[in-house]
């Protein structure tokens, strides 16, 4: 099993940065897609961003791009996601999310495992 722990959600300003951080443990690789999926109040899991394992290719939902940057650290086997210029729009519960999927896993049925989530809420 792998486990994943999120951290560094909170109340931010509208224009303003957060950063979320996951760690992943327990029999977890690095060559593990990582990535981050959103759920508002009344919607669906949503993908955000992720980056590859062995290649650590990044992408990114349109909603986001330009604004959030991931990155991971294969030796701690952890996955940041910077999030600038934040919106009112990008309250939600964020998710860490694996993927034992080779190629671009962008759908909630793509990824294996994830985290409890971590609330960021955007004022404006």
């Amino acid at each position: 099993q792998v486990q994943l722990e999120e951290s560094g959600g909170g109340l931010v300003q509208a224009g303003g940065s957060l950063t979320l951080s996951c760690a992943a443990s327990g029999r977890t690789s690095s060559s593990y897609a990582m990535g981050w999926f959103r759920q508002a109040p009344g919607k669906g899991r949503e993908f955000v961003a992720a980056v590859r394992g062995i290649s650590a290719d990044t992408y990114y939902a349109d909603s986001v791009k330009g604004r959030f940057t991931i990155s991971r650290d294969n030796a701690k086997i952890t996955v940041n996601l910077h999030m600038n210029s934040l919106k009112p729009e990008d309250t939600a519960v964020y998710f860490c999310a694996s993927s034992r999927m080779i190629g671009y896993p962008n759908n909630v049925y793509e990824y294996n495992y994830w985290g409890q989530g971590t609330q960021v809420t955007v004022s404006s």
